[in-house]
């Protein structure tokens, strides 16, 4: 079996707000391009945004920037979210947090851990490590149509009905 190279997109932003939503548009283009469902893309939105308002957040008291790679594969794409801001212990912030309980109010529950909540929850695998600073990588796999699409969007099986 040969395994082939991902191809690979970067980019550095500054940890600020305002550039959540250009990641978010990147995001959205690159998934829409390999195939994603509208369900998945706004999954992957949402959970990239969560990635980047964390480090926008928490990383930097001034100042800084965060890097994203998109790894495309055939079968899915990867996300690594890095930044070179302050690092915190991972283990310590989990156990604080506790398991979430559906049964109590909304306003009952502890602030804070709801975005790495559902970033871990909309996507297939996450993994983090912190280092000098944290990298979060997120992948979500891609759920094909059993129906192959051609280019211009119309399935081979239509075009034979026709």
């Amino acid at each position: 079996m040969r395994v082939h190279q991902p191809e690979t997109i970067e980019m550095t932003v500054p940890a600020k707000s305002e550039f959540v939503g250009v990641v978010r548009l990147t995001v959205s283009g690159i998934a829409n391009r390999l195939g994603y469902t509208y369900d998945d893309i706004e999954d992957i939105k949402i959970a990239v945004a969560e990635a980047c308002t964390n480090v926008v957040d928490h990383a930097y008291d001034e100042g800084g920037t965060m890097g994203l790679s998109f790894h495309l594969y055939e079968d899915r794409m990867e996300i690594i979210v890095t930044d070179q801001g302050q690092s915190f212990d991972m283990d310590a912030f989990r156990e604080s947090l506790g398991p979430i309980d559906g049964s109590k109010p909304i306003q009952d529950l502890k602030e804070g851990g709801l975005g790495l909540f559902l970033i871990n929850t909309l996507m297939d695998k996450v993994e983090m490590k912190e280092d000098s600073g944290v990298v979060l990588a997120m992948t979500k796999f891609l759920q094909r149509d059993e129906v192959d699409n051609r280019v211009d969007g119309i399935s081979a099986t239509q075009t034979e009905q026709r």
